[in-house]
């Protein structure tokens, strides 16, 4: 009898086990379910007009299996996520990117070749020697240039070996160190064509630091704010961590915008150039400053964090009426002016729709998933950020042609 009850005692607590075990999955289940605005803590209030399908204290593990389910975070993520991948690919590529000169020269090279006589080439710059000034490698360079200009299809990759630049820049410094272009004086004798086939490949390329930090900025702003997208829901202390690092990456791109534009406009103005980078870095400082305050991150101050932030955007206008006012008589300056506005327009209109919560507002709830106004903030922003890439490809060629 006894046993008998103690095997009833064991298969209860065995059920009641199972039935808790069961109670824990659902727990868990229903835990990890996406919620609606009304059901979320205070500090992830912002957007009235995003009615439902928020993650909500989720464990850090649940939170990263997210990125790949559907809630009103997704397109955030994903859409800086894929920006940051975009301009990692870019910067990899202008690492190992062949100065940017004019090449138009060269489309028809085999056509130019073959009309060129390449031995009367190789004897007009020969007989062009002795008349240069300052020739203490005349030997070395008469013997290069007899063994660079053979009469055979291997022309342009033997000119190409930089050999002939070297000595030229060692033999005419007064001519070469302080010019970022050949003088083509120097190949008086040779056929128009030919001179200007052979400039393009003496080119000494300017320095990218620029560049580059440009596409640093703006690969730390986009997966700062991928980052701060996907992990916000999960604590109030992590919220504000990741909110200020998504400021810091707003301010870090828009004062790393500027330097391609000043730095490659105003290169051969110091003064200026280091006035107006040493401005917009404070100014990128203060503004990081500034969103380190608490209350920078309540959402009765989201149109002051959007005019601070435009504010930043738009110091850039006196850099760029000064390039304008100094350059207007270059192409390069209209060309990379009608970038930087079409770029201002991307982030403009990112910022106006970020503010008004539109169209979201219009229709609460119809657009938790996609198409609100943070998903279309997102795109412009990435937009923007590539066309700025292409305005300092055009800087990047303009320099390398022309130096100062």
């Amino acid at each position: 009898m006894g046993k008998r009850v103690d095997d009833i005692s064991e298969g209860v607590e065995e059920s009641l086990m199972k039935e808790e075990g069961k109670g824990k999955k659902l727990w868990k289940k229903v835990k990890y379910q996406l919620v609606e605005y009304h059901n979320l803590p205070a500090y992830m209030k912002d957007n009235e007009f995003i009615l439902g399908h928020y993650r909500a204290e989720w464990p850090l593990k649940q939170i990263f299996i997210s990125i790949f389910t559907l809630h009103n975070e997704t397109l955030n993520v994903w859409t800086h996520l894929i920006g940051f991948f975009l301009f990692l690919t870019l910067t990899i590529y202008s690492t190992n990117m062949i100065p940017n000169v004019d090449l138009h020269n060269l489309k028809h090279i085999p056509d130019v070749l073959r009309r060129t006589d390449l031995h009367k080439l190789r004897e007009d710059i020969l007989t062009c020697i002795p008349s240069m000034p300052n020739m203490p490698n005349l030997h070395k360079l008469h013997s290069e240039i007899k063994t660079s200009f053979p009469a055979s299809k291997d022309f342009l990759p033997s000119l190409s070996n930089w050999h002939i630049v070297e000595l030229l820049c060692n033999c005419l410094p007064e001519r070469f160190s302080h010019s970022n272009h050949t003088d083509v004086c120097v190949l008086r004798s040779m056929k128009e064509d030919v001179a200007n086939m052979i400039a393009p490949l003496m080119t000494q390329p300017i320095t990218r630091w620029p560049f580059f930090a440009f596409l640093g900025g703006a690969m730390f702003c986009l997966l700062a704010s991928s980052a701060c997208h996907l992990l916000c829901c999960h604590s109030k202390r992590l919220s504000y961590i990741m909110l200020r690092l998504d400021y810091a990456g707003i301010a870090a791109l828009i004062s790393t915008s500027f330097y391609p534009p000043v730095y490659y406009s105003f290169m051969c103005h110091p003064f200026f150039c280091n006035m107006y980078l040493g401005f917009i870095t404070l100014l990128g400082i203060a503004t990081i400053m500034v969103s380190l305050l608490p209350v920078f991150d309540r959402p009765e101050y989201r149109n002051i964090r959007t005019g601070l932030f435009l504010g930043m955007g738009l110091s850039g206008a006196g850099p760029i009426l000064h390039k304008l006012i100094l350059f207007w008589h270059q192409p390069e300056a209209v060309h990379t002016t009608g970038y930087e506005i079409l770029m201002g327009t991307f982030y403009g209109m990112g910022s106006l729709i970020y503010a008004t919560r539109i169209p979201e507002r219009w229709m609460p709830g119809k657009f938790d998933i996609a198409g609100h106004s943070h998903n279309l903030f997102h795109v412009l922003v990435v937009a923007g950020a590539y066309t700025h890439y292409r305005a300092g490809l055009v800087y990047l060629k303009w320099r390398d042609l022309e130096g100062c």
